[in-house]
């Protein structure tokens, strides 16, 4: 039995999880960063990365407590050591750094874009592979093709604007708050998702997508149209980014054969996305995983189990290793 104390802090969620053998989630605490951010209508680096100094110790012990455990119940220490905001990073990294020291145990750095990977198996440790993910977010929209040796394919990825982006920057212009994400998807159950014919970027052109285009569209309909239902706009909106995501995504996995179809990121939490693609898995033939609501967004629970992976394949992580705000996923060749 290996047991991972996971450590969370690539953005604006401070978290700590204990998870046992990549599968077992014995505890998994998060203290969230949105009231902070919420009056800039964004997350503000700086107020970020200081938030995170002020709070992990807290996380930390908790997620300890809640796990019925101590430090010296705890062989391996694993963090997210990118990507993501570098003032945020380096604050779960040297903490991590320094628990590993004083524990004396395996210090393993993760990819943030592998632990959403892995979250899957954490809720269904029999998820059919190779599957095609679709991991997105705020900051990625990806399509990946998960194979059964552990490797992973890059087959489509945003050429500009992430689609959870795409939501709060659509969310900012309504005036809708932050994060833009929940309210749009909230505003939409009231809306037409008919009523206003917005572009669906780069349809028929691959597996890449564009959501900046869209955007664009957006805003210059309102303004043509400052009186419009805005629950008609939101439905519409979140449509169009629905259709374009289930597309490419139903295309990705019929070209490399998977057997599954998940979903993961922040914007897997939309409840249209959520209904579409288990819809087209069901359509297809193919299983599906829908994580929940909480294994959606940044969480550490993820991180533990990818760093138990990452120990079992690759050994501990170099202390000398440092942050990467810019990390990539590690593909193979032929995406």
């Amino acid at each position: 039995m290996t047991v991972v104390l996971a450590i969370e802090t690539s953005c604006d969620e401070t978290a700590a999880a204990v998870v046992e053998d990549g599968r077992v989630v014995r505890s998994s605490v998060v203290s969230s960063q949105i009231d902070l951010h919420a009056r800039f209508g964004g997350v503000v680096p700086e107020v970020a990365g200081r938030a995170h100094l002020e709070s992990l110790t807290a996380v930390v012990d908790e997620a300890l407590e809640q796990a019925g455990t101590t430090g010296a119940g705890i062989d391996a220490v694993g963090v997210t050591i990118g990507p993501g905001l570098i003032g945020s990073l380096l604050v779960g990294v040297a903490a991590a750094k320094a628990y590993s020291l004083a524990w004396e145990v395996p210090f393993v750095g993760v990819n943030h874009l592998e632990g959403h990977l892995h979250a899957a198996f954490l809720e269904d440790p029999d998820l059919a592979l190779p599957a095609v993910v679709l991991l997105v977010s705020g900051g990625h929209t990806m399509l990946i093709h998960m194979q059964r040796d552990g490797t992973y394919r890059l087959l489509g990825q945003t050429i500009d604007d992430a689609a959870g982006e795409a939501f709060d920057k659509v969310a900012r212009y309504l005036g809708l708050g932050y994060p833009g994400g929940p309210v749009i998807d909230r505003l939409a159950a009231d809306g037409d998702p008919h009523a206003i014919a917005f572009p669906r970027g780069l349809r028929g052109a691959g597996l890449d997508f564009s959501f900046s285009g869209l955007k664009t569209s957006v805003v210059t309909w309102v303004r043509k149209h400052p009186d419009a239902p805005v629950a008609d706009v939101a439905a519409s909106f979140q449509e169009a980014v629905v259709d374009i995501l289930v597309e490419k995504t139903r295309q990705a996995a019929a070209a490399v054969g998977a057997k599954a179809i998940a979903i993961g990121g922040g914007v897997a939490a939309n409840s249209s996305l959520r209904a579409r693609i288990q819809a087209a898995a069901e359509d297809d033939g193919r299983g599906a995983f829908i994580p929940s609501r909480a294994m959606c967004t940044d969480n550490a629970a993820m991180v533990g189990a990818t760093a138990w992976y990452r120990l079992r394949a690759d050994g501990p992580t170099p202390l000398t290793a440092a942050a990467d705000p810019n990390l990539r996923l590690a593909v193979i060749a032929g995406g």
